[in-house]
């Protein structure tokens, strides 16, 4: 769960500063960023239904790790994407697309056992990029820290008090 967290809160703060100098990110295009953050996480669906039971009931192979690569968000980020009105999907799906992107990168720097990540840059290659294994997924330091920086990027965009949501 702190793995999750981190990984919203993450995007919280990355597309809260970029809106201090983007008037086209708005707090509600904040909000589905961190939605994005979200899908490469969908891969621990697996704990409640299990990869085999999909198998068996579609009849081919199936692995739910493909949504933890960049095709992955693609495909989920287009999906839900679909859920927006016709004027906002386009917009959307690139807020869920870079909060699901920016997901995959803070768990491209956490540590692995043979020194490289997973192959998230799939579609594009199956390259997996050495890590500089920074973290633990489970180390409580690294949710900490999210918490912190994102209570204080939370103290500060209210400190300027921008005016609502625009468009």
């Amino acid at each position: 769960m702190a793995d999750l967290l981190t990984h919203v809160l993450a995007v919280y703060v990355v597309l809260t500063v970029a809106s201090w100098g983007a008037d086209r990110i708005a707090p509600r295009w904040v909000a589905v960023g961190m939605c994005g953050g979200t899908i490469p996480d969908l891969v621990k669906v697996d704990l409640l239904l299990g990869s085999a039971t999909v198998e068996a009931a579609l009849g081919v192979p199936f692995s739910w790790s493909a949504v933890s690569t960049l095709g992955g968000v693609g495909l989920v980020a287009g999906a839900v994407a679909l859920a927006f009105g016709p004027r906002h999907r386009r917009r959307a799906f690139g807020f869920l697309a870079a909060g699901g992107s920016l997901s995959l990168a803070v768990d491209g720097l956490r540590v692995f056992a043979d020194g490289r990540a997973g192959p998230w840059l799939y579609p594009v290659t199956w390259w997996r990029p050495p890590t500089p294994s920074l973290y633990v997924t489970s180390d409580p330091r690294v949710l900490v820290a999210a918490v912190v920086a994102a209570a204080l990027v939370f103290a500060v965009d209210r400190q300027i008090g921008r005016d609502g949501d625009t468009e």
